[in-house]
């Protein structure tokens, strides 16, 4: 294989870009999205949540890191496809074990480099995220319009549940850090392992449980707090996730939802959500912590977002009393955070674990912790 054999990456609404092959060659199908991160791009394309999505990097410069046994946020690549202007030719970094070019072609991961990334960004702003397909390799040789159309019968993200694809099957455990101060049950919609990680760091021994999980087997597992994690798709399509998240509220178990997780939280409290324009990826979004005042500059993937008022708390049309919506995001005025005000649960859109990203929300994990020391002392006193 050569890195100049032809490559095409089409947009639905009929724009073509022409580049290079780039990772496997082939033909991927996904929704394409833009991400603004300029470092931790091996974090990216592990990212469950970025399963069924051609990701675009807006950092021109890609792979001179290469990849490291470290750093993967899950067991694989997620991303359908992968878009680059200018792939790095060498590697130059001490934990390399290999380049990303090679790690792409190993995984099946159709990739084009050589174009202009700006243009496909603009695109994407002005017209927003849409179907899309990369096409290499025999199938760079197709016409143009049996490419259009096969980029358009290509699956939508909305009302897409992509949780099965990317959950574990069976539960997974890890034990806690330092003093134990109890155990969170991790409903996996698409978790990295930073996120697993910060929890155990808590003092939390940490149980990891299928998508497909029932009420019966959660509560069964007697834990002390419950955990919604990132992942991919349409969170009006997960029914059977938000019918058992009111269950827990209604136990009273402390809560805790990242990215997808917010969104969950937010439908079982009784409010509805919405797809972006085009979303927030990257690891430098401003989102304002409305308690403190504090701008906190934090790393984002998520496409859909909760419906709710800005201004005050608001009753849970779903009766779980008070709610308030606590981060914004101050480019766009989306809802970045739900603290409910009668019941132990909260959650932020954004990711406080940050792989990649600046840790400004780190605290995050030290007010779910404190959340359950409260919550276990509350029992031990009754």
């Amino acid at each position: 294989m050569s890195r100049f054999d032809p490559a095409v990456f089409v947009l639905e609404d009929g724009t073509r870009y022409s580049g290079n092959a780039y990772g496997a060659r082939g033909r991927s199908l996904g929704e394409a999205v833009f991400t603004t991160g300029m470092t931790g791009y091996q974090e990216t394309i592990t990212d469950p949540s970025y399963a069924g999505q051609i990701v675009l990097m807006t950092a021109p410069h890609i792979g001179n890191t290469g990849v490291n046994d470290e750093d993967d946020e899950s067991t694989r690549i997620w991303v359908s496809g992968f878009v680059v202007r200018d792939p790095s030719r060498v590697v130059s970094n001490y934990r390399a074990t290999g380049s990303l070019d090679d790690r792409l072609v190993e995984q099946g991961i159709v990739g084009i480099s050589g174009i202009d990334t700006r243009a496909v960004t603009r695109r994407l702003r002005d017209a927003g995220v849409m179907r899309s397909g990369i096409f290499s390799g025999p199938d760079a040789a197709l016409s143009e319009a049996d490419q259009l159309a096969i980029v358009r019968s290509g699956a939508e993200m909305s009302g897409r549940n992509l949780s099965a694809e990317v959950s574990v099957t069976e539960k997974r455990y890890l034990d806690a850090v330092g003093e134990r101060i109890g155990s969170v049950a991790v409903l996996d919609l698409g978790v990295k392992e930073s996120t697993l990680r910060y929890l155990a760091a808590r003092g939390l021994d940490v149980i990891v449980v299928p998508q497909s999980t029932t009420s019966e087997e959660l509560l069964a597992l007697k834990p002390s707090a419950v955990f919604y994690s990132n992942g991919p798709g349409d969170p009006a399509a997960s029914d059977q996730h938000v019918e058992l998240l009111q269950t827990v509220l209604r136990a009273g178990l402390p809560f805790f939802g990242i990215c997808f997780g917010n969104q969950l939280l937010g439908r079982a409290l009784g409010l509805g959500t919405y797809k972006l324009p085009f979303g927030h990826r990257g690891i430098n979004q401003p989102v304002v912590d409305k308690a403190t005042g504090r701008v906190e500059i934090t790393s984002h993937n998520h496409g859909f977002a909760v419906d709710a008022p800005l201004d005050g708390p608001f009753e849970s049309p779903a009766g779980f009393g008070r709610v308030e919506v606590s981060h914004v995001n101050l480019n766009d005025d989306v809802v970045e955070g739900l603290n409910a005000l009668d019941i132990p649960a909260f959650s932020v859109q954004y990711h406080p674990e940050a792989a990649a990203g600046p840790h400004d929300a780190n605290y995050l994990f030290d007010r779910f912790r404190d959340l359950v020391v409260v919550a276990n002392a509350f029992k031990g006193n009754n």
